[in-house]
This record gives C-alpha cells, sequence and structure tokens, in this order.
C-alpha cells in the first residue's frame, strides 16, 4: 500500500474524511467532507506528520530553508511535519507560522519560530485549500516580513475543484503565484482507493456515493 492508500484510510478511521450531506463555506452541497478539526490524539497527530513529510520528500527532497503554517489549522501541521522530516528523513527544517494578530510587547513582530531572511525558500503546510484565501494572505504577509521566495505548498487533499476562475483554486494558486503546489491525495485517488473497498469491514464509498461524488465534481469539478 502507498503512502497516499495509507493515508486515505488513516483520514476515514480518524473519522476527518466523511460522506453524506454536508454544506461548504461557498455554499456547496457536498457529499463528501475532509474536516481536519477532527485529529485529536498525539498519535494522529504523529502520523499526519509522517504523511506531510513523505510529501514533502517526495516532492521537494532539497531547496527548502524553512516551513511555514498558516495560522491556526496549519500550526500544528507544520510543527508535526517539520519534527517527522527530522525523524525519517534527517532533515532538521526550522519552521515559523504567524499571528491573527500582531504583537505590541514582548518580541512582537508577526511571526513565531523561525525569522525569515532575504532570498530564504519557504514551503506553506496548509490542510484543505478551498478558495485559498489564507495562503494569499499568508504571501500578502511575507511581503511585510521579508523577501522569500515561496517555493510550494502542501496540502492533504485536493478537492479538485473549481475556484474563481475555471481552472482548479490550487491551479490558481500556481497561476497567480508561480509557485508548485502538491497535495498528499486528490479527491480522484479517494475515489479510486475506496470505491466498494472496505475499510476495517465498512464500505464507505459504494456504487450509490460515487454516483453523487461523481455529480458533483461534474457541476463543480476542473480536471
Amino acid at each position: 500500500m502507498t503512502y497516499q492508500e495509507e493515508f486515505i484510510h488513516f483520514m476515514v478511521r480518524s473519522g476527518v474524511l466523511t460522506f453524506g450531506d454536508f454544506m461548504t463555506k461557498s455554499g456547496r452541497k457536498t457529499p463528501y467532507f475532509v474536516n481536519t478539526g477532527n485529529y485529536k490524539t498525539g498519535a494522529q497527530a504523529a502520523r499526519l506528520g509522517d504523511y506531510y513529510a513523505a510529501c514533502i520528500q517526495q516532492h521537494m527532497p532539497q531547496g527548502i530553508t524553512a516551513l511555514f503554517g498558516p495560522a491556526y489549522k496549519g500550526i500544528p501541521l507544520v510543527v508535526t511535519a517539520a519534527a517527522s522530516l527530522y525523524r525519517n528523513y534527517g532533515r532538521d527544517l526550522p519552521y515559523c507560522f504567524n499571528r491573527k494578530e500582531v504583537k505590541d510587547h514582548g518580541e512582537g513582530g508577526d511571526m513565531v519560530g523561525y525569522k525569515p531572511q532575504d532570498g530564504d525558500d519557504i514551503a506553506i503546510v496548509e490542510d484543505v485549500v478551498t478558495a485559498g484565501t489564507a495562503v494569499r494572505e499568508s504571501i500578502e504577509l511575507f511581503r511585510r516580513v521579508a523577501d522569500v521566495n515561496i517555493r510550494a505548498l502542501f496540502v492533504s487533499v485536493d478537492r479538485m475543484e473549481r475556484g474563481t476562475r475555471a481552472c482548479t483554486t490550487l491551479d490558481e494558486l500556481r497561476q497567480d503565484y508561480g509557485i508548485q503546489v502538491y497535495p498528499i491525495v486528490t479527491i480522484r485517488e479517494i475515489i479510486r482507493c475506496l470505491h466498494n473497498k472496505p475499510v476495517d469491514g465498512k464500505v464507505y464509498l459504494d456504487d450509490a456515493m460515487r454516483e453523487r461524488m461523481e455529480e458533483y465534481l461534474k457541476i463543480y469539478g476542473a480536471e
């Protein structure tokens, strides 16, 4: 089993990837939902970091100065990814994350952890990008902090849905900022992995659910 397939099973077992009737922030009625807020144990955090680290190591085995996690969900993600990169691959990358509000006492500033320097190559670690707002805000933030190169964005799932244009939100980020975007898995990989295949004896994605997901992607998807 590939690490991508293991990750899909991990999301299902963790109650992070669920199927049913949901409403996204954008008002779309979706038959599946990815809620990374359901990760809640140390064991889950450690394994989640391993999957992000595997994705980072696969696509960018070098060329990263530091990792950045956008507040709030990106904070635990960047910490566990950095720890796993060191533990599993011997890469001791510094990490940082932003404050939602600028601290005006103590050391002050926007950033916590590593202080980015001019010329740094930064990779952003996020959960699931829908509209890309947090990523765009992060890129604008860095323009106030240092003259860095945002090299890549790593996310857990690519929903492969249209953003504000005909292409996916992730493709919009690629086009607008010239950064590489790497999901651990895509929704198509999830369908292939789970369709009529049980996880711990239960089929979560049967023919009816697959049909609903395909219909959803016909309306909102962008290949």
